[in-house]
C-alpha cells in the first residue's frame, strides 16, 4: 500500500514536464580535486535540444550597438539590450578566461514568471560568458542584466566557476509588473562538492558574509510582500519559499544529486529516504566533502549514473526489457486501469542534447588552462572529448548548423551518436560492453595526452601566444575528428555484428571460396532464460510444442 501511495504522489506532483530541459550539474572545488582544478559538469537534457558545440569569437563593437535577444530554448525574439564594446571568445559554456557556467531549471512558483521580460536563462549564460573574467563578475553581470531588462524564464539554478571559486546561484522572477528577479548565490567551500538537478537547493543562508554569500536586497522582503513568508530573516529558506519541495522534486530531481553524492561520500546512503521522497524533511546538505579527492575521469563516471546498486536502479525487471536497458521511454508518468505510475529519472539519459565537464586549471595560462570535455547525446554511450578554451575553431562534426533536430547530417556527431545509442538500446546487455571498451580507449588516451599537450602549448605560449592557440585549436579539432571517425567505425562494426538479433564473427579458419561469399560464425542468443520464463508465464500453452501440451 505504501508503494502504491508513493506512485500516486509522484505522478501527481512530478516536478519535471516531459518537454522541459531537465538537466544535472556537479560542482567541484579545487580542494576536492586530485590536481587542484575546479570543475562543473552539465547534461543539457531535452527531447528537442540539438547537440552542437557553440563557438563565439571575441569581437569589438561600436559604442551604442544593440544586441538582439532570442530565447535559447525556443528561438523566440524577446527584445534588445545594450552591447558592450568588447566580448570574449566562448567555447561551449566556457570562455577564454576559464569562466564556466551550467544550469538546471526548477520552475518554482508559476505566478513569478514574467512574460514581458527580455533576459531568459540561456541568454544570461552566454552573454555573461562573453563579458566576465571571473565567477563573481559573472554573477554581477547576470544580476545587473535581470535588474535592467527583467527575467523571462522560470526558476533556475546556475553553476558558476573560475579557476579559484565555484558558486551555486538560484533565482526566480518576480512576476509581471515587478522587473528583475530575487536570487541567492553561495560559494562552495574549498574541498567540497555540490550539485543540483532541477530543484532549488539553497535553503537558509548567511546574511552578513559577502565573501561567501551574495543575494538580492529584496529576496526576503519580496517574499513577505507576497505573503510567502512571515518568520525571522535568519529562518528564511530560498528553496522552501520560492520552490516548495514536494515528492516529485525529491524523487524526480534531488535523487540524482543524491546518487552522485553517495558515490563519493559513504555517509550519503543515510539520505535514501529523502531521495525516495519518503521523508522530505530529511534534506541533504547543499555540499559535501568527498571521501577522497576526485579526478576528471571520476566526474565522467558520475555523469553516467543510472542509480546503479541502489533501490532506485531500473535496469532490471520487465520495464528494462529482455536486455536490461536502463532507459524508460517518456512520458514520465503513465496509467494502467486508471492507476497512475511513474518512471525514474537518472543522470545519464537518452534525451541529452549535449554534455560537458568544464575544467579550469589556474596554474596555466588561460587559453591552456581551460578544457571543455565535451560530448553529445547520451553520456553513457558517447565520449568526453577535450576542447581547450582558447581555440578559434571547433570540429566540423560539432559545428553549429551542421544538421538540426529535424535535419539529418552524415557529418554530425549528434546524429552519429544517436545511431549508436538507439541501436544499443535494442540489445543493451549484449552491445554496451563493446561501446564501453572503445569509450575507455578514447577517453583514457585523451586524459593521458593532456600533460604533454599542456607542456607543448606552454612552451609555444612563452614564445608566441598565437602559435600556442593555433596548436591547441589543431589538437582539439583533431581529437573531435578522431572521436567521430572512431565512433563511425564502431557503428559499422556493431551493425554488422548484431543486426537481426544475431551475433556474428568472422570465421578466420575458413578458406575464401571466392571474393564474395565467406559465411561468418553465427550465434543466436535470443532473449535469455529469465525473459523466456516471462513469455511462457504470460502466454500459457500458446507456444508449447504439441507433445508438451499433451503433458
Amino acid at each position: 500500500m505504501r508503494k502504491y501511495l508513493i506512485m500516486l504522489m509522484l505522478a501527481a506532483s512530478l516536478a519535471i514536464s516531459d518537454n522541459a530541459a531537465a538537466c544535472t550539474n556537479l560542482l567541484v572545488t579545487k580542494g576536492a580535486t586530485v590536481d587542484g582544478s575546479t570543475m562543473i559538469s552539465y547534461t543539457a537534457d531535452s527531447h528537442t535540444l540539438y547537440g552542437e558545440l557553440y563557438y563565439k569569437p571575441a569581437r569589438d563593437y561600436k559604442s551604442g550597438t544593440m544586441l538582439d535577444i532570442y530565447e535559447w530554448d525556443t528561438g523566440k525574439y524577446l527584445g534588445k539590450i545594450k552591447q558592450v564594446t568588447h566580448t570574449f571568445s566562448v567555447v561551449g559554456n566556457m570562455n577564454e578566461h576559464q569562466v564556466m557556467i551550467g544550469e538546471t531549471t526548477y520552475g518554482g512558483r508559476e505566478e513569478l514568471s514574467d512574460s514581458t521580460a527580455i533576459m531568459d536563462y540561456g541568454s544570461l549564460i552566454y552573454i555573461a560568458l562573453q563579458r566576465a573574467k571571473t565567477a563573481r563578475q559573472a554573477i554581477k553581470i547576470i544580476t545587473a542584466l535581470m535588474a535592467e531588462y527583467g527575467y523571462y524564464s522560470e526558476g533556475e539554478s546556475f553553476s558558476i566557476a573560475d579557476p579559484n571559486e565555484v558558486w551555486i546561484m538560484e533565482m526566480i522572477g518576480k512576476g509581471v509588473g515587478n522587473k528583475g528577479a530575487v536570487w541567492v548565490a553561495m560559494r562552495i567551500p574549498d574541498g567540497y562538492v555540490s550539485g543540483h538537478a532541477n530543484h532549488a537547493r539553497i535553503t537558509t543562508f548567511p546574511l552578513d558574509d559577502t565573501l561567501n554569500c551574495l543575494y538580492s536586497k529584496d529576496v526576503i522582503s519580496f517574499a513577505r510582500e507576497k505573503k510567502y513568508f512571515n518568520g525571522n530573516d535568519v529562518e528564511f529558506s530560498f528553496s522552501d519559499i520560492y520552490a516548495p519541495l514536494d515528492f516529485g522534486g525529491a524523487r524526480g530531481c534531488e535523487a540524482r544529486v543524491w546518487s552522485m553524492f553517495r558515490r563519493i561520500n559513504k555517509d550519503m546512503d543515510a539520505f535514501l529516504d529523502y531521495a525516495q521522497g519518503i521523508n522530505l524533511k530529511h534534506r541533504m546538505p547543499l555540499w559535501i566533502k568527498p571521501d577522497k579527492k576526485i579526478s576528471v575521469h571520476d566526474v565522467m563516471e558520475l555523469m553516467r549514473d543510472h542509480f546503479e546498486n541502489t533501490p532506485l536502479e531500473f535496469s532490471k525487471g520487465i520495464g528494462a526489457g529482455p536486455y536490461d536497458c536502463p532507459y524508460l521511454w517518456r512520458p514520465m508518468s503513465w496509467k494502467v486501469d486508471n492507476v497512475k505510475y511513474f518512471n525514474e529519472r537518472s543522470i545519464s539519459t537518452q534525451q541529452t542534447g549535449f554534455y560537458f565537464i568544464a575544467q579550469a586549471r589556474g596554474w596555466l595560462p588561460d587559453p591552456i588552462g581551460g578544457i571543455n570535455w565535451f560530448g553529445v547525446d547520451d553520456a553513457y554511450c558517447s565520449v568526453f572529448t577535450p576542447m581547450y578554451c582558447g581555440i578559434t575553431k571547433v570540429p566540423e562534426s560539432l559545428r553549429e548548423g551542421n544538421g538540426s533536430m529535424m535535419e539529418f547530417s552524415e557529418t554530425s556527431a549528434f546524429w552519429l551518436n544517436n545511431q549508436i545509442s538507439n541501436f544499443v538500446y535494442t540489445r543493451y546487455r549484449d552491445m554496451i560492453p563493446e561501446v564501453k571498451k572503445v569509450q575507455a580507449e578514447l577517453e583514457n588516451k585523451y586524459i593521458d595526452n593532456t600533460a604533454n599537450v599542456d607542456k607543448e602549448a606552454v612552451k609555444l605560449y612563452k614564445a608566441n601566444k598565437a602559435e600556442a592557440i593555433k596548436y591547441l585549436t589543431n589538437y582539439s579539432v583533431a581529437q573531435g575528428t578522431n572521436t567521430f571517425n572512431r565512433w563511425k567505425d564502431l557503428y559499422h562494426y556493431l551493425f554488422t555484428k548484431y543486426m537481426d538479433g544475431n551475433v556474428k564473427a568472422k570465421d578466420t579458419t575458413a578458406k575464401k571460396v571466392n571474393y564474395k561469399f565467406v559465411n561468418p560464425k553465427l550465434k543466436q542468443p535470443g532473449y535469455g532464460d529469465e525473459w523466456y520464463k516471462r513469455i511462457a508465464n504470460d502466454t500459457g500453452d500458446r507456444f508449447k510444442t504439441p507433445e508438451q501440451q499433451k503433458k
